[in-house]
């Protein structure tokens, strides 16, 4: 059941998915600096993270596939870790503790799966870790208190527990120790979630100690070996980010609004809100938006089938379940105590908890919590056996059907990306090394310029070797008047890092590209009145344009840059106006011509007008000014926010045109037309 939820939830649309984040700078590194360098590169910010990274890029090649494939056997291994560890903790509980596993393998609150090379190595390997580190210390206890005091009420066909032998017991207590440490240590995002573990060895504890306070003593003294490792993770974390080795570049935050008991009562309400009831129904909320969308659509109808299967899977399980009231409360607690834990460490570094966006990745410290709280609610409020079947599978239909919602939303990130990695290459086949492109920002919501530097430098730079990184983008919105991008004027040095190496240039050697929305990205060029044409757009994008140098590409050569584990698509509109853009550059207003009419030929024209440019002027240029005028005006009723940009190119072709002659006079009569002045 695991496996088939786990790759319904997430592996559907897997071979349609990549890299996002800080995957690229990740796979960069691993595929040019090698594994080795992780070690290095998180010495000073997680020094216990880089030996995991080490391992798994060793075994690992830089391929989207291959991250994708390997983060969903992660998940599959986390959703059997965490119904291990309930297990261990509720033995008679079983069907409770396999709805709450399922909902934790499901939980919707959580997005950014499939920023797989990031997160599989960031967060779900120590958090693996942490589950088994919580069912071997249940075991370990429950077994050791079995015998003792009044034993707990059992089925008949339930196996009593038996004590283990000391090297046994031994043993998974050092097993559970050293899983603690593999848990906390590499990772911040865990660092407040243990006391959970207190609750549950209570929980095995109330079944044989009566009384609070000998609860309360035996409790504290079986969880003090855990206790003592969380405490020195503590200290190790005060000293580091303090005064020990860690990374100035990475400033660490910390919240500076006071702590009024107003804004704790807040935090609180929005936590348990989002993490413990919101993010239930968060798909129907998002597909309410556009219930007609194919992808809406495909959610729905996935819900619907998922929610069948499951249900009927559940009726027919036949799994023992104890007396259900002991298990609820404490479900319900423990899982109101794992929400707002595991809000601490994002809460006290300042950070939103906003769902659907990279910063939902904080709930993965929240996921066992809230999928204990709503299994505890269910087994409280559903005393109906068949309905509360309905009701877990509905919900666990609900998880699957958010995660595939999720996984659209990055397929999609993941195809625009190639558009713009392919027209990219395609309009800038090679460049001068050390040269900066500068954009104010790209149209896609998983990536930054840093996520872009790293790809930039595999595709031109294919033989890099370590040294001072020969490409970069710069967005110029995030970074102007910062330490990356201190000004727009030309001879100003820029730098921008990726881990222990970085791109060290200057804006007098930069190219400004300009990605819309909807159309193919553009080199800028201040030669041909681009700072006026595109002067609508962020003045981030503006004020970048007179850096733009067009010598910086170089367009003798026959090599066409590229990712090696993407394949060329089929050549559209943009391959063609690409290729037109780089003849104009050329001066070969023929073979531009000759492109956009081949496109034409073949059924393709441009999303945006302004793409029209370039043809509008080699055909005036070429002579044909009836086509040109013609082609002109019919860009100016689609957008008529196009006027600049054919003001700019009227212009051109009435200073290269014959003094006095009817061309010129038909030249005049154009500008007039689109109120150009002079």
């Amino acid at each position: 059941m695991f496996l088939t939820v786990t790759i319904v939830a997430y592996g559907l649309l897997l071979p349609l998915t990549g890299f996002y984040w800080d995957d690229l700078p990740f796979a960069w590194i691993a595929e040019f600096l090698g594994p080795w360098e992780f070690i290095a590169a998180f010495a000073k910010v997680r020094p216990f993270l880089g030996p995991i990274f080490f391992v798994t890029t060793s075994l690992i090649p830089p391929v989207p596939l291959y991250w994708q494939i390997f983060a969903l056997v992660i998940r599959f291994l986390s959703g059997l870790c965490a119904w291990f560890a309930l297990n261990q903790i509720w033995p008679r509980h079983k069907r409770q503790t396999l709805i709450a596993s399922l909902l934790f393998l499901v939980f919707p609150g959580y997005s950014q799966h499939w920023v797989a090379f990031t997160h599989i190595n960031q967060e779900w390997i120590p958090f693996i870790f942490y589950l088994l580190s919580f069912g071997f210390s249940a075991r370990t206890l429950r077994s050791s208190l079995a015998p003792s005091g009044v034993a707990p009420r059992r089925h008949e066909d339930e196996a009593q527990p038996t004590r283990q032998s000391p090297p046994r017991a031994t043993r998974n207590t050092i097993y559970a120790l050293l899983l603690l440490i593999a848990g906390v240590f590499p990772t911040e995002y865990f660092v407040s979630i243990e006391p959970i573990r207190f609750l549950f060895i209570w929980v095995i504890v109330s079944e044989q100690v009566n009384g609070f306070r000998q609860r309360f003593v035996e409790s504290l003294k079986r969880w003090a070996p855990y206790l003592l490792i969380w405490l020195a993770n503590g200290a190790w974390l005060a000293y580091f980010y303090t005064i020990g080795g860690y990374d100035s570049l990475y400033e660490v935050e910390v919240i500076k609004q006071p702590l009024t008991l107003l804004r704790i009562v807040s935090t609180m309400g929005d936590v348990l809100w989002k993490a413990g009831v919101y993010v239930w129904m968060q798909v129907l909320v998002l597909a309410s938006r556009a219930l007609a969308a194919p992808t809406t659509l495909a959610t729905l109808g996935l819900i619907a089938v998922a929610f069948i299967l499951i249900a009927f899977y559940l009726r027919r399980l036949n799994l023992s379940e104890a007396e259900t009231g002991t298990f609820a409360v404490s479900a319900i607690v423990i899982g109101l105590a794992g929400i707002l834990l595991g809000r601490i460490p994002s809460f006290a570094a300042g950070l939103p908890l906003t769902l659907q966006s990279s910063y939902d990745r904080f709930m993965v410290s929240m996921m066992l919590g809230g999928s204990l709280f709503v299994a505890g609610l269910i087994e409280l409020f559903v005393r109906n056996s068949r309905l509360k079947t309905y009701v877990c599978a509905l919900l666990i239909a609900l998880g699957i059907g958010q995660q595939f919602f999720n996984a659209n939303i990055f397929r999609r990130d993941w195809a625009k990306q190639q558009e713009i990695y392919w027209q990219l290459a395609w309009r800038i086949p090679a460049m001068k090394p050390n040269t900066a492109l500068l954009t104010h920002q790209m149209p896609i919501d998983y990536e930054t310029d840093l996520s872009f530097t790293a790809p930039i430098n595999w595709m031109y730079a294919p033989q890099y070797q370590r040294s001072d990184l020969p490409y970069a983008l710069f967005y110029t919105e995030k970074r102007l008047g910062g330490g990356a991008l201190p000004s727009l004027e030309k001879g100003t040095k820029i730098g921008l890092p990726i881990r222990r190496v970085s791109f060290h240039g200057s804006t007098s050697q930069a190219i400004t590209i300009f990605m819309p929305r909807n159309g193919c990205l553009r080199v800028l060029d201040p030669a041909r009145g681009d700072e006026i044409t595109y002067g609508k757009q962020s003045r981030f994008l503006v004020d970048a344009i007179p850096l733009s140098d067009l010598s910086n590409i170089l367009v003798d050569t026959d090599r066409t840059a590229q990712l090696p584990f993407l394949s060329e698509p089929e050549h559209t509109w943009c391959y063609y106006f690409a290729k037109a853009e780089l003849a104009r550059q050329q001066g070969d207003w023929e073979q531009v011509i000759a492109l956009i009419d081949q496109a034409g030929e073949l059924g393709y024209e441009p999303e945006d007008p302004f793409e029209w440019l370039t043809y509008i002027e080699a055909q005036a240029l070429t002579g044909d000014i009836e086509v040109a005028e013609k082609i002109s005006a019919n860009a100016f009723k689609q957008d008529n926010g196009i006027r600049r940009g054919l003001c700019e190119v009227w212009k051109r072709v009435q200073a290269q045109g014959p003094v006095g002659s009817e061309v010129e006079t038909r030249v005049d009569d154009i500008l007039s037309k689109f109120e150009c002045t002079r």
